[in-house]
């Protein structure tokens, strides 16, 4: 039996010409319910015409 992570992070890095990255972390959750990765739901990003959002597998088909 596999063991389930605590939580779940998804990470952005930006490289510039310089030697300096900047990085931003945040969970993967549903921007309907809120539920994630860590409760067993799948999770698709999804572009709106105001700008990408996430929604889990349930909310991800009324969209």
């Amino acid at each position: 039996m596999m063991s389930r992570t605590k939580s779940t992070l998804i990470q952005d890095i930006y490289f510039k010409k310089t030697s300096e990255i900047k990085s931003s972390v945040s969970e993967v959750e549903c921007y309907i319910c809120g539920k994630g990765l860590q409760d067993g739901y799948r999770i698709t990003a999804k572009t709106l015409p105001n700008g990408m959002a996430l929604f889990c597998h349930v909310h991800y088909l009324l969209q």
